[in-house]
């Protein structure tokens, strides 16, 4: 089992997690609040990763991060290397194509607080940003929660975009997925069993702690 290639997997699903927590959150919030009629353009565009096949995503991410696009020479001008094919770049595309499992359970979140408090808190003087950050955000947690961890395991499974964008580099962009494919062309199929029990084993986990969320299994657990 390649051990170097798990902890990239994990920091690239941590990393990924954490990024659209930030990126996610203001834009669930718009979504959810926003009276502007053409919202639903904005929706079906963050939806769109659910439906546009990864290798087309991937080669879109490609052309806007590429050495010929402002992005890629920018990014090559700053650091001394070009995006693509880089650890960078492979998290920068992770977000993209992970961007609707965050935003949709937050955005699932935020319409089931009553706009009732919400209301209520304006009518105190509470400033939007207050009223968000102590009463929007602790009354959805387990949405949130959710969105984090659903991020977290599908960045976790991704084959098409990693490859597309990050390449199979050794110790940089090459993932779990990447791995097994890799064992199962070598026809190790000893070695791509047990790294594909190992995903199975952390998805179904991921899985059972979503459920676990959602139904607050917690409160019902007897108090000591």
């Amino acid at each position: 089992m390649n051990w170097t290639t798990i902890w990239v997997t994990g920091k690239l699903a941590g990393l990924t997690s954490m990024a659209l927590l930030l990126i996610g959150l203001p834009i669930a919030y718009w979504l959810t609040f926003s009276r502007w009629r053409w919202k639903f353009l904005v929706e079906s565009l963050v939806a769109l990763p659910l439906v546009l096949p990864p290798t087309v995503l991937g080669f879109y991410i490609l052309v806007v991060i590429g050495p010929q696009s402002p992005i890629g020479r920018f990014y090559t001008d700053l650091v001394g290397h070009p995006l693509p094919f880089s650890f960078h770049g492979l998290l920068f595309a992770s977000i993209l194509y992970s961007l609707p499992f965050a935003v949709q359970p937050f955005v699932a979140a935020f319409e089931q607080v009553d706009r009732k408090l919400i209301e209520a808190s304006w009518t105190l003087g509470v400033s939007k940003l207050m009223t968000f950050l102590t009463l929007i955000v602790p009354l959805s947690m387990a949405g949130l929660i959710t969105g984090m961890i659903l991020s977290f395991a599908h960045t976790l499974g991704e084959f098409g975009v990693v490859l597309m964008v990050g390449g199979n580099i050794e110790g940089v962009t090459r993932t779990v997925s990447i791995e097994i494919y890799d064992e199962v062309q070598a026809l190790n199929y000893e070695d791509a069993a047990k790294t594909s029990a190992l995903l199975l084993a952390v998805s179904y986990a991921v899985l059972l702690l979503v459920y676990a969320v959602n139904r607050r299994v917690w409160s019902v657990w007897p108090q000591k």
